[in-house]
């Protein structure tokens, strides 16, 4: 394992722990977070969100503003647990069912979508983009295969506290284009 790789590891056990208290001390951060979205940046759609797992901050809040202000809606399947995420339509309400990774996603007969928006779950995030995720890489290889001319923008969506000074990164890893928390938006340098 390189070291970069190493440092990622350690950090994310330290950071789901975080996670852990931060999801059982707020139990509203994440309607108080969608009071912060950028809505406009996030543009008419398809935005594609997340279904919540475990202590990760749950985007149900704003993937419902979002719905009620018109905006066409998406989530990610996983078809394998290595190939790329790709992402069907979704309307609050519509039916689900488990993914390659046991994650509820849009039946197999939904449209596949090109979002032009990305809410993103992490562990951690910097002021610079970064983001830490759980270590599958399959945000940053759904990204890559989106490509250059169709990439979205990206909004991490996390507690305030799992923000840190500077995440080590690697060459794969995907910036964030900004983070939404409870205590509001952070836009990127």
């Amino acid at each position: 394992m390189n070291p970069v790789s190493h440092q990622k590891s350690v950090l994310r056990r330290q950071m789901r722990s975080l996670r852990l208290v931060l999801a059982a001390a707020d139990g509203l951060a994440a309607s108080r977070a969608a009071v912060h979205a950028p809505l406009a940046r996030l543009g008419s759609g398809p935005v594609a969100g997340y279904i919540a797992q475990g202590a990760e901050l749950d985007p149900a809040p704003l993937m419902a503003a979002l719905a009620e202000a018109g905006v066409s809606l998406a989530l990610p399947t996983a078809l394998s647990r290595d190939a790329a995420l790709i992402f069907r339509t979704w309307a609050p309400g519509a039916v689900l069912a488990p993914d390659a990774f046991g994650i509820p996603a849009p039946l197999a007969d939904q449209p596949q979508v090109a979002p032009t928006a990305l809410i993103v779950p992490l562990l951690a995030f910097d002021r610079r983009g970064g983001r830490l995720g759980q270590g599958a890489g399959v945000y940053d290889r759904a990204i890559a295969a989106l490509g250059v001319e169709h990439r979205p923008f990206l909004l991490g969506y996390a507690y305030a506290g799992q923000e840190v000074e500077d995440l080590p990164l690697e060459p794969h890893d995907q910036r964030l284009d900004a983070i939404l928390t409870e205590a509001g938006l952070i836009e990127v340098r």
